[in-house]
C-alpha cells in the first residue's frame, strides 16, 4: 500500500513485550512544540498502554532537536534508564540548516547509544512541510511518538534478553 494512504503506526501485527520492567527517559524538543507535544503524548500513552509505570517514565525538554543528543547523554549518564526516546521535528526551510541539523542529530543520537550501549530512539520528524509533520504526529500517517515508544520497549527487551 502506498505510504500516503497508510497509518505507519499500526502495530496490530507485531508482538510488543511488556514495558513494565523498564525505565524510560523521554527527551522532547520545544521547537515546533505543537508537533513535538503530539509526539510526546503518543509516546507517553503508548508506554503506559504497554505496561510501563508512570514513575518509570521521566521526561525532560530541550530547546530544539539539535539538543536532543545532549539531553539523551545527560539522562544515560545517570545510569537510571533502559532506553531513551528522543522526539523532535525539523521542517525543511529555504537554507541548508535543515540538512546540518538532521545529520547532526542522527549521528549524535547514534553515538550516544553506542557510548552507553543503551537504546536511544530517533523520534525526529524530518519533513518538507508543516502538513507532513502534522500527518505524522497523530494525523493520517499515525504518530511517530507511538513508534518511538514501541521501538524503545522492543530494544530494551532485546538488550535484557541478550544479557541473560
Amino acid at each position: 500500500m502506498a505510504t500516503h494512504l497508510k497509518n505507519l503506526s499500526d502495530f496490530s501485527e507485531t508482538e510488543v513485550p511488556s514495558a513494565a520492567p523498564y525505565k524510560f527517559g523521554i527527551v522532547v524538543a520545544e521547537w515546533n512544540a505543537g508537533i513535538t507535544n503530539a509526539l510526546y503524548q503518543g509516546a507517553y500513552e503508548s508506554l503506559l498502554e504497554h505496561g510501563a509505570a508512570e514513575q518509570n517514565i521521566v521526561t525532560h525538554q530541550v530547546p530544539g532537536s539539535f539538543e536532543l543528543t545532549s539531553g539523551a547523554d545527560f539522562l544515560l549518564k545517570t545510569g537510571k534508564f533502559d532506553a531513551i526516546i528522543c522526539l523532535g521535528c525539523v521542517i525543511q526551510g529555504e537554507t541548508r540548516h535543515f540538512d546540518f541539523i538532521c545529520n547532526a542529530v542522527a549521528n549524535g543520537l547514534t553515538n550516544v547509544a553506542l557510548k552507553y550501549s543503551k537504546p536511544v530512539i530517533f523520534g525526529v520528524l524530518t519533513t518538507d512541510t508543516q502538513q507532513q509533520a502534522v500527518d505524522r504526529a497523530g494525523g493520517k500517517h499515525g504518530n511517530k511518538g507511538i513508534e518511538g515508544a514501541v521501538t524503545a520497549i522492543k530494544m530494551a527487551y532485546l538488550a535484557e534478553t541478550l544479557k541473560s
